[in-house]
């Protein structure tokens, strides 16, 4: 064999080895994570979604909807128990304490 040939083919086999090793490992590494693996056209070959599933995916996505729209209300319904706590705390307490040095009889 022409050594020229023999120092290209030693010279593409290692990066081949590395590739293909490398489509290995990334394959394996979506299966234990759960991703989908695409076929030759795009469409999921592992895992299989049934009816069952698509239906559990829109119900959780409904919860979540939910569920985030009870914490965009609960965070409003904190920001004005913290408003109120935070406002004017030290001038309502000096309102009352005018009001109750007030001579009896008299009224704003």
């Amino acid at each position: 064999m022409d050594p020229v040939k023999l120092q290209l083919i030693s010279a593409i086999i290692p990066v081949g080895i590395a590739v293909v090793a490398g489509w290995v490992i990334t394959t394996w590494m979506r299966v234990k994570n759960g991703y989908p693996l695409d076929g030759a056209w795009g469409q999921a070959v592992y895992p299989k979604t049934s009816s069952e599933e698509v239906e559990r995916i829109k119900l959780l996505s409904q919860e979540n909807a939910q569920l985030r729209a009870e914490l965009g209300s609960i965070k409003d319904r904190l920001a004005n128990v913290e408003r109120i706590v935070t406002d004017g705390g030290y001038g309502l307490t000096s309102q009352i304490e005018a009001l109750r040095q007030l001579p009896d009889g008299v009224k704003n």
